[in-house]
């Protein structure tokens, strides 16, 4: 993919999350020009120009100098509202990392924003995945019909709840969130750095949620953080209609003339050895290069093969919806109210498993 200007970004926050940024600027240089990044100590600016070949700064001024077309901010979860505030404040369009805030008056506070002129967008990649847009769009499709229940248990408390919300096609129906979390010694695998081998055991906590929707559709959470990278704790989906369901990657369905069906998703794929990556989660790139769906093609790289991994090419995504956000040519794909939605959703879940009791959901202005 080419664009006729590149899309110019700069990085606030210096951390694991922004790196990733930084690979999809590299790997896509044709769509996206990375300004600088913004680092608060010059050993930090230093040390990543040095390992990533990176322009860095310490200086606010020179990054609003440099007037990109958006900031990405990455900085951590107690910090995101109040920095993008600051950023939307200065006059510039912010897509922020997840969650967009961890505090419903501060969720308020954003909308508040958006409400005066500002321009944010949350980082909010899971939908984007290769996969899951697949799904969604046979979802879509209308092959299962109404659809009322979704068992969920691919991603944690806000990124859960957008795809909740994604695959029982939810808008902002109330809902009352029943939760309970588990503790359970749990052998470590993989982390963000760094590979186990040694069979160690680990207390690890695993919440399980109800969330049933005032429109009748139900969904069942349930989210343990090692699913992320472990080799041997899996993922899976399941969502349920009225002809049919979906199971992890393929459906059983009444076809138009009441005949039961079972197909699945084909899935292409290849892998990308990467030479010189110290950290375990980079060294080999798992790049999704079609999906298709009764012979019809339901995914294509987006960008091309570019050798970027289902979560960098479902950012990239983001950051092309965000940049023509920026420049006045369309609104997000993901917008502003489904973001906070769903940071909220995950707010009100981490209250049910706090308290034991079921927790009702309240009236916001995004749902108005």
């Amino acid at each position: 993919m080419e664009i006729e200007k590149k899309i110019s970004f700069v990085i606030v926050g210096s951390g694991w999350r922004a790196l990733y940024y930084v690979r999809i600027a590299k790997a896509l240089p044709q769509v996206f020009a990375l300004c600088t990044m913004l680092c608060r100590t010059r050993e930090k600016a230093e040390k990543m120009a040095r390992e990533y070949g990176i322009p860095t700064t310490v200086s606010l001024r020179e990054c609003v100098e440099m007037a990109p077309d958006f900031v990405v901010v990455s900085v951590s979860k107690e910090a995101m509202a109040e920095v993008s505030r600051e950023w939307i404040e200065r006059g510039f369009p912010v897509l922020c990392e997840t969650p967009a805030a961890l505090e419903t008056a501060a969720l308020r506070k954003l909308w508040a924003l958006r409400e005066r002129g500002g321009k944010l967008a949350v980082a909010e990649q899971y939908t984007r995945y290769p996969v899951y847009q697949a799904l969604l769009r046979v979802l879509e499709s209308g092959l299962l019909g109404d659809l009322h229940l979704a068992v969920v248990s691919l991603a944690h408390e806000y990124h859960g709840a957008s795809l909740i919300r994604a695959f029982l096609g939810e808008g902002m129906s109330p809902f009352q969130v029943t939760a309970r979390t588990y503790s359970f010694s749990t052998a470590e695998t993989l982390s963000r750095y760094e590979r186990f081998t040694d069979g160690r055991l680990a207390e690890k906590k695993r919440t399980a949620a109800v969330f049933e929707f005032a429109d009748g559709r139900t969904a069942f959470y349930d989210f343990d953080p090692e699913q992320y990278r472990s080799p041997i704790r899996r993922n899976y989906l399941n969502v349920r209609g009225a002809r049919g369901e979906l199971k992890d990657e393929s459906f059983a369905y009444l076809d138009d003339r009441n005949r039961p069906v079972k197909e699945a998703l084909r899935i292409s794929r290849r892998k990308i050895a990467l030479s010189g990556e110290t950290n375990p989660n980079l060294q080999q790139v798992e790049e999704i290069t079609y999906i298709a769906f009764r012979e019809e093609e339901v995914y294509a790289p987006p960008f091309g093969l570019c050798g970027l991994a289902s979560d960098e090419t479902a950012m990239a995504q983001l950051m092309l919806d965000m940049g023509r956000y920026a420049r006045g040519e369309k609104a997000p794909d993901y917008p502003l109210e489904w973001a906070l939605q769903d940071a909220y959703m995950a707010i009100l879940l981490r209250e049910a498993a706090a308290s034991g009791r079921p927790v009702e959901s309240e009236p916001q202005p995004w749902q108005l």
